[in-house]
């Protein structure tokens, strides 16, 4: 009865993994990866920016690039700075090449350090990931995430907690599954963007914009 039932449990594990993969791949597939510098700043960019960046011949978006933080706050850019220092130190191990372009990354540049971090601990690993591993079992001894399965980033907004989850994918991968108070969780996306990353002068900022977007060369 209890191999039936860890059997059962098992294969549950692997449809969930599956599904994870699967919503992942799709995601991944709009993820921009060659221009390091929008790769880099695409997140916290507000619609418009990205919009007319894709838009822009190589030398505009190379005149975007400076203008970008030229009409931001210092302390914006500073702010900036030391979050994708964070994500260099702490989040490599997904993306070596890329450590600022994965789920986890993505959320911190964007919102910063979240109040509180919830963990979802597994201890059968033998019956986790994908498909074709569940049945496998798994080292993660040396692992720094000490066998967390999932992790759950909280970040108080007014007077609401917003909640990202992010579930484990082996072999090294975090993959953000759901962002709970989904009402608000675009709200303190929408702030972090137009405030903390805010522009001061918008409209004249726009005018800039529109005319690296009509510079052909």
């Amino acid at each position: 009865m209890n191999a039936s039932r860890s059997l059962r449990a098992a294969v549950a594990a692997a449809v969930i993994a599956a599904a994870v993969l699967s919503a992942a791949g799709r995601a991944a597939a709009a993820i921009p990866k060659k221009d390091v510098w929008y790769t880099q700043h695409y997140v916290i960019m507000q619609d418009f920016e990205k919009k007319a960046y894709r838009k822009m011949s190589e030398t505009g978006r190379q005149a975007f690039q400076e203008l970008f933080w030229a009409v931001r706050t210092a302390d914006a850019r500073a702010t900036f700075a030391a979050r994708l220092e964070h994500v260099k130190k702490n989040f490599w191990k997904e993306n070596n090449q890329q450590p600022w372009n994965t789920d986890r990354s993505r959320v911190y540049l964007l919102n910063g350090s979240p109040a509180s971090i919830d963990v979802d601990q597994n201890a059968g690993w033998a019956t986790s990931g994908t498909p074709t591993q569940f049945l496998q079992a798994t080292d993660r001894s040396n692992e720094d995430v000490a066998a967390n399965r999932a992790e759950v980033w909280v970040y108080p907004f007014e007077k609401y907690f917003i909640k990202y989850t992010f579930t484990f994918v082996q072999p090294y991968s975090w993959k953000i599954v759901q962002g709970s108070g989904n009402r608000y969780l675009g709200d303190l996306e929408t702030y972090n963007r137009e405030v903390t990353f805010g522009v001061a002068d918008l409209e004249a900022y726009k005018a800039q914009i529109g005319a690296l977007v009509a510079k052909k060369k």
